[in-house]
């Protein structure tokens, strides 16, 4: 038995230990995964540097430090203002303090452990970190990978999952506030505070995004982050919103009136909310991203508006608020229990207005399960 194959059941050892905050096991299972990649891919050692890939495998939550996973043992490079903390938070990695440049930290880490190929990633360093990293690693190929990382993140485990149901739990009833208050004359601003701050008065760490409050034309807008314009009566107004939970998202879309929008409106409404559900009729295990969101937009075709929905079906979201798998034209990945994505079929019509309806779908063994419960049906205040 080599000695990756002995790291494994090592691996598979500590997984069953328990431990008082369950840090040490995740973090044991991910490097597993991790490890089996690497070991596909005949790569000796991967140099961790993105947030969101920090705290996938690590748990750790500061702002300093990267990670070195070799196929034996896992370092956490930081200096001296995360050590205690990273001490606690990235069980399972031996923690490594830098004084001078944390690259040169690095090289003598990749050197001592005989690290002969180096992963890094390629999307999250920077030229001139990439040239530093040449000239201090000699001895070494650098891989640049892009995705690998981020693949293993897209089959979201218990623990996750929960997370990412309390972030729509909050955004869920941050709608339902803003649906109490938000009345003609209040400007776009002023309801994108109330969600914020509401979405921060129920437990969230912050909000997924800039949030999207598009009102009478505006709406039409896809991405009309709120400004100053006052809400009329009879505007059409498009919240696009969610938050951040213990590090995971939360990311949903609803549309609603102030006063009767008009036919046209009301008519393209029911056409995105019939798409929106076919969707998550169809969504489930085996399906392509492609396959589903041909659903949603042959529906809104059929109807004379493909042109006027231009953007995908939907996406990830886990960590970041864009992840993996994503639900759109080039989308050929397959989805799989575990995957958590969105739905946002949407209309755009300039000078008139727009609609997007949104929800966050975990895929199940049997299908979907829609974690977002906001109602849907055409709200007129």
């Amino acid at each position: 038995m080599d000695k990756f194959s002995s790291f494994n059941l090592l691996v598979k050892f500590a997984i069953i230990k328990k431990n008082s905050h369950g840090k040490k096991e995740i973090n044991m299972s991910r490097l597993a995964r991790l490890k089996e990649k690497m070991s596909q891919e005949e790569i000796d050692g991967f140099l961790i540097t993105s947030p969101y890939n920090l705290r996938y495998f690590t748990n750790f939550t500061g702002t300093t430090g990267l990670a070195l996973v070799t196929k034996e043992q896992a370092f956490f490079v930081t200096d001296f203002r995360y050590t205690q903390q990273a001490a606690k938070q990235a069980q399972g990695f031996e923690i490594v303090k830098n004084s001078g440049n944390i690259f040169a930290k690095v090289a003598e880490l990749v050197e001592k452990n005989a690290v002969h190929t180096l992963a890094f990633e390629e999307d999250y360093i920077s030229f001139s970190e990439y040239s530093l990293l040449e000239e201090l690693i000699t001895e070494s190929s650098l891989v640049p990978i892009s995705g690998l990382l981020e693949s293993l993140r897209e089959v979201k485990d218990d623990q996750e999952i929960a997370r990412i149901k309390q972030a729509c739990s909050i955004a869920d009833q941050a709608f339902d506030h803003i649906l109490k208050m938000v009345q003609p004359g209040m400007t776009e601003i002023e309801i994108a505070n109330q969600l914020d701050f509401f979405m921060r008065s129920l437990g969230a760490s912050g909000v997924s995004f800039e949030t999207i409050v598009a009102s009478g034309v505006r709406s039409a807008m896809p991405h009309g982050v709120a400004s100053n314009k006052t809400i009329e009566q009879s505007d059409i107004i498009t919240l696009d919103f969610g938050c951040y939970y213990e590090g995971y998202v939360s990311d949903m879309t609803r549309t609603f009136a102030i006063g009767d929008p008009g036919e046209q409106l009301k008519e393209i409404y029911q056409i995105v909310l019939d798409a929106q559900l076919k969707v998550i009729e169809a969504a489930k295990p085996g399906i392509s991203g492609i396959e589903l969101d041909a659903v949603a937009r042959d529906y809104i075709a059929s109807f004379g508006y493909g042109e006027a929905f231009g953007h995908s079906t939907g996406h990830g979201i886990g960590l970041d608020i864009h992840e993996g798998p994503n639900v759109s034209m080039r989308a050929d990945k397959t989805f799989v229990p575990g995957n958590v994505i969105t739905d946002e079929p949407g209309i755009y019509l300039p000078d008139v207005g727009g609609v997007r309806i949104e929800d966050d779908l975990l895929i199940t063994s049997t299908g979907n399960e829609i974690l977002t419960q906001s109602p849907k049906e055409l709200i007129i205040l």
